[in-house]
């Protein structure tokens, strides 16, 4: 064949697929016949392909560097694989793309020379894979040609092709090729020099607004309070992330050094099924990729995977072969905390560098959440221990009396504490509490009751006590003072001690309600101590009440205090009540009163003879 003859016979070629498009398009509903037209150019176009190579070969080598007739049949024989009309790809013995013609980058929507480099059986459907290696394997050991129908799949775009496979041997290649045609049957191809759609700039911006919006979407949703106060952040993430970019989001958690599977989302319309259950028991430890995330610190994409292996095996077989994937990308949770990996299948446009960038950021703000929420949730067990060691979890029963008490958190860890104790002889209690918040007060008030639950065993007078309890609190130098009362009781009457704290009230069965003396000064002011001392005699059904700052310094919405006379008030109306009775109707008024809102903590007891 000389080289007019192979121009003009490519000329004829190019025409009569022309044709044969425009037959399709024009018939949609009678395609066997096109079909049967568009496997014979085919055959034709190996044939030609053929009779070009056997015309290369028999032209003599010469020596030198001027071009003779085997290098201008070598360039001719570029020219035709550049301008030939369907998409043409020379694979290697292991199915690696090692040359493509323009018209396979313009059918599978990639750059040009994106697909070099990279594994032609990603692109077959997962079901057809199997097929098209034996098919491979056949063609390179037999040399005999082989054709069937597959599907193609990249960048979104799915294609039913017709795939011839021919065995090559290429000058200057180590080991034989196959030549792959693949002639689509069933897809509008673009009209040529079209551009992407996802080319386009309201495209591109479009896109680039989006990842916007998921990083503001992410940052509320992980800010959220609930997300602080309950295990939920990376559940949150993840469900964000599989509903809108990926099929599966996978988040792997690194504990005691060691990365574990934590969270696996699998695809809406995915039965939760075997392959989740076997994705959710795979080791991440075993994953190439998530190993190389942890320790470098950075993440990956691949557009196109070269390698199903790199997220582990199940019991299936890969990982990501089970899933269909066709893409995936991979981040680091904060620093190192984590790996995070999202995939998309095959008929999903693939993870790009921009995708990327987006997902680093999502990472670190999951790590940085995750991080907060473990921080918060210690901090919170360290305030629920320290309100523990402020506050009794059961009133032990004193004997000739009924005790209720009520204890209402304030808007920060507080100091307020208050104690029913044994005595020597009888039976004490103590309330008060610590000006300031946090812990640091919270830990003065548990200080402070514990001194006095603790001389209380060798000091039969509450006020003794009280100024040994001082005078530690004056040592420790904390620089704080406590607001306190302790009360001893000896059968009827209740020796009181008050430090700066506001008065007992008793409530008397015929409603009327008088006020203890009170008095003092805040322990851990001053070495000596400035209590005031007091004895009173509960009768049988009258009430002792003892309550907190928190309480009368209570305000409704025009800024009045609570005060001790609404109080009073709230007590006469429960005469001859129960303990329980009165402490809850005391607090409910006030909760009237402040329309809910509790600044600082709450407590009142109280003490009723029977």
């Amino acid at each position: 064949m000389t080289m007019p003859d192979l121009e003009h016979a490519l000329d004829a070629l190019t025409g009569r697929v022309s044709s044969l498009r425009e037959a399709r398009a024009a018939y949609p509903a009678d395609l066997a016949p096109t079909l049967d037209a568009a496997l014979a150019e085919l055959d034709t176009a190996a044939e030609l392909l053929a009779e070009a190579r056997e015309e290369l070969r028999k032209v003599p080598k010469r020596a030198g560097g001027k071009k003779d007739g085997a290098q201008r049949e070598l360039k001719l024989l570029r020219q035709v694989f550049r301008a030939f009309p369907v998409p043409v790809i020379v694979l290697d013995g292991g199915g690696v793309v090692r040359r493509i013609n323009p018209e396979t980058s313009r059918v599978l929507g990639s750059p040009d020379g994106y697909l070099v480099g990279r594994s032609f059986p990603l692109l077959v459907d997962v079901s057809r894979r199997a097929a098209f290696r034996s098919h491979l394997t056949s063609v390179l050991q037999t040399g005999q040609p082989s054709a069937f129908e597959t599907r193609l799949a990249h960048q979104g775009r799915t294609h039913t092709v017709q795939l011839a496979l021919t065995r090559l041997t290429m000058p200057g290649e180590p080991q034989q090729m196959v030549a792959a045609v693949a002639l689509p049957t069933e897809v509008q191809l673009p009209e040529p020099g079209a551009r992407r759609p996802e080319q386009t700039d309201g495209a591109l911006l479009l896109e680039t607004a989006k990842r916007q919006d998921l990083l503001v979407r992410m940052a509320r949703l992980l800010l959220d309070e609930e997300a602080l106060l309950r295990p939920v952040a990376l559940q949150r993430a993840t469900r964000l992330l599989a509903a809108e970019w990926a099929d599966w989001v996978i988040a792997d958690v690194v504990r005691d050094g060691v990365p574990r599977r934590s969270v696996v989302m699998a695809p809406k319309n995915h039965p939760l099924g075997e392959l989740v259950r076997q994705v959710e028991a795979a080791d991440p430890a075993g994953s190439q990729v998530v190993v190389q995330v942890l320790e470098r610190g950075s993440g990956v994409v691949q557009e196109m995977l070269d390698d199903e292996t790199l997220l582990g095996f199940c019991a299936d077989g890969p990982v990501l072969t089970t899933m269909g994937a066709g893409s995936m990308v991979c981040v680091p949770i904060g620093r190192s905390d984590g790996v995070l990996t999202l995939v998309r299948t095959h008929d999903r446009p693939p993870f790009s560098l921009a995708d990327l960038a987006i997902m680093q950021e999502v990472g670190l703000q999951i790590g940085l959440a995750v991080r907060a929420q473990t921080s918060f949730q210690i901090r919170s067990r360290a305030a629920d221990a320290l309100s523990a060691s402020v506050a009794p979890r059961n009133l032990p029963d004193v004997p000739g009396y009924e005790a209720a008490a009520v204890y209402h958190p304030g808007a920060s860890v507080g100091a307020e504490f208050y104690d029913v104790f044994p005595v020597s002889g009888g039976w004490g209690f103590a309330l008060g509490g610590a000006a300031g918040k946090g812990e640091e007060a919270a830990s003065v008030s548990a200080m402070v009751r514990g001194g006095l639950r603790v001389l209380s065993a060798w000091d039969s007078d509450p006020d003794l006590v009280m100024r040994k309890v001082n005078e530690a609190l004056v040592t420790q130098g904390t620089g704080m003072f406590v607001m306190a009362v302790a009360g001893f009781v000896k059968g009827r009457e209740i020796h009181l001690s008050s430090a700066g704290h506001h008065p007992a009230a008793l409530l008397q069965p015929d409603g009327r309600v008088r006020f203890a003396a009170g008095g003092g000064v805040p322990l851990g002011i001053s070495p000596e101590a400035e209590t005031g001392v007091e004895r009173l005699t509960v009768a049988q059904g009258e009430t002792l009440l003892l309550y907190s700052e928190g309480l009368v310094s209570s305000r409704d919405e025009r800024g009045e205090p609570y005060g001790e006379e609404r109080l009073a008030d709230v007590l006469s109306r429960c005469a001859g009540q129960a303990p329980s009775t009165v402490v809850k109707a005391v607090e409910a008024d006030r909760h009237a009163f402040s329309g809910g809102v509790v600044w600082d903590e709450i407590v009142v007891f109280a003490l009723r003879g029977v």
